[in-house]
């Protein structure tokens, strides 16, 4: 029996199989380039990414059981406080109930603050794992910008003269749509990486970081796409080798030699 698929979740198997598709392509036609080493980073973090965002999903037992230990001794503690007064028969003056309630005052709120900062020390812990992983995804996502920068459609333009500093390679206008396209692939699969952080752990701060990734990967992809529009508006006959190159980025990631 055939399983339903689930339209309303992100399917991380599904990321990952896309990922491998979208890198036998890129490998297909670009072996030697940076953008097949960067989709191959984008693999590697996406199986992390997959193991992170299921544990946020699942309890910390340790702290949990640490939790519960530290606060049930706190409120014995307090109890026994409490049991152990022995108050005087002589009636309470005005200053020394003033006085005594507002110690009570300050022990209760130390005491709430001590236990508020038990019980989210899990949330703590697995937010702090989370944003690591998400700023992962956004250094990515600035790596892929940097690789299609000079990839500019208008040297296809028959006024366009290179300079001694021009990048020095080539690309067909067929492969350097085939490129752009790649990589504003790739920035689509970022967004949907950190997505899955926020689907099932419903953190505050987590939501904003991850909103912010997919605004980045959105803005970026729209850069890529004008290139792309520009690229598709430029007459048939202007089809001529045009030189593009890889920028050289330094983040765990060879320069290009293209």
């Amino acid at each position: 029996m055939s399983t339903r698929p689930n339209y309303e979740a992100l399917d991380p198997e599904q990321i990952l199989a896309t990922i491998d598709r979208l890198k036998l392509r890129i490998e297909e036609r670009f072996q030697e380039r940076g953008i097949a080493q960067i989709c191959g980073r984008l693999r590697e973090i996406a199986s992390r990414s997959q193991a992170t965002a299921e544990w946020t999903t699942q309890p910390i037992l340790w702290v949990r059981f640490l939790t519960a230990a530290l606060v049930l001794l706190i409120v014995c503690g307090l109890l026994v406080t409490v049991t152990g007064l022995n108050p005087t028969q002589k009636p309470l003056t005005i200053v020394e109930f003033v006085q005594a309630l507002e110690a009570g005052i300050n022990d209760v709120v130390l005491i709430g603050a001590g236990i508020f900062f038990l019980v989210t020390l899990e949330i703590r812990i697995k937010r702090k794992r989370a944003l690591s992983a998400v700023h992962e995804l956004r250094s990515l996502i600035h790596i892929i910008d940097m690789h299609q920068l000079t990839k500019d459609p208008e040297r296809l333009q028959p006024e366009h003269r290179s300079t001694s500093s021009s990048p020095g390679s080539e690309l067909t206008r067929f492969q350097l749509n085939r490129y752009l396209d790649y990589c504003s692939e790739m920035l689509s699969l970022c967004a949907k990486l950190a997505a899955l952080y926020a689907q099932n752990f419903a953190d505050s701060v987590v939501l904003s970081a991850v909103g912010e990734v997919e605004t980045l990967a959105l803005g970026l992809s729209n850069n890529v796409w004008q290139k792309i529009a520009i690229l598709q508006s430029l007459p048939d006959e202007e089809k001529s080798l045009m030189p593009v190159a890889d920028t050289a980025v330094a983040e765990k990631l060879e320069p290009d030699a293209v």
